[in-house]
């Protein structure tokens, strides 16, 4: 039987078929919330999303999730009409959770060496859309659409490689930070409405988008050296840490980036 903590009320989240979106879709979903699912999969990794549907779905609650883009604007307009007439029939009209959790950019250097290629201005300017920027535009259309308000908990991933630098990090980096002024600023204006906007800062955690970073391997394990409880941070940990900010009662932390890394930072 699920939880009755969250009685039936809704998320959106965006990176929901693996990683922490995975995770935390999975989470709340245990915790009595249906789940919105946006995920961007082919058809050799789409099993990956229908696993957690089907997970959702176990635990007695609802789940609709759309394989589109979500840094699209055609494609972010058509969800959120969906979700819009979807959510007209409930008794609270607000999401209850966002989570803008996607991790798609380049890894390119800024400096070319040799035969290695330098980033593109389109790849620069991808990776910030889609990583930072992106949130700003779903937030404005789910507010325009009355579904941000009162109660609503919006969280955002970033990383410590908002303020440190690793090989073709650069401009992940460069959207990690602009993400964090991006929560910062949200958390101001949304604050009249009742919502709140947070940044989450995960330690070194294993996920696809960790695994496509050069040097991750070495990157894993120092971590785990340097943490106090000798591992690194699982995607669950930082599901659990959404699952408790979404509760009501958490209402005044807001423009805040929480780190959720068991203490790895205090000795890096």
């Amino acid at each position: 039987m699920p939880s009755s903590r969250f009685k039936g009320g809704w998320a959106l989240i965006l990176g929901a078929s693996s990683g922490i979106g995975a995770a935390t879709a999975l989470t709340l979903a245990r915790q009595g919330m249906n789940i919105f699912g946006i995920h961007l999969d082919r058809r050799s990794t789409v099993h990956l999303a229908e696993k957690v549907r089907a997970g959702i779905e176990e635990a007695g609650r609802q789940a609709a999730f759309f394989n589109v883009n979500a840094a699209s604007p055609e494609k972010r307009a058509q969800v959120i009409k969906h979700l819009a007439e979807r959510m007209d029939s409930q008794p609270a009209a607000p999401l209850r959770t966002v989570v803008h959790s996607l991790a798609f950019g380049s890894l390119e250097p800024f400096i070319s060496h040799g035969k290695n290629g330098r980033i593109q201005p389109r790849q620069l300017e991808m990776t910030l859309d889609v990583m930072a920027h992106s949130l700003v535009y779903w937030v404005q259309d789910l507010c325009e659409r009355g579904l941000v308000g009162e109660g609503s908990r919006i969280f955002a991933m970033t990383s410590e490689g908002s303020s440190l630098v690793w090989p073709g990090y650069g401009a992940v980096s460069a959207a990690k930070a602009a993400l964090e002024s991006h929560v910062r600023q949200l958390a101001f204006e949304l604050a009249p409405m009742g919502a709140t906007v947070n940044a989450v800062m995960p330690g070194v955690t294993d996920t696809p988008a960790l695994r496509k970073i050069p040097g991750h391997e070495s990157m894993m394990e120092a971590a785990a050296k340097r943490n106090p409880h000798r591992r690194i941070t699982t995607p669950e940990d930082v599901a659990e840490l959404i699952a408790a900010l979404s509760q009501e009662g958490c209402g005044w932390i807001t423009g805040e980036t929480i780190r959720v890394d068991g203490g790895e930072h205090l000795t890096a």
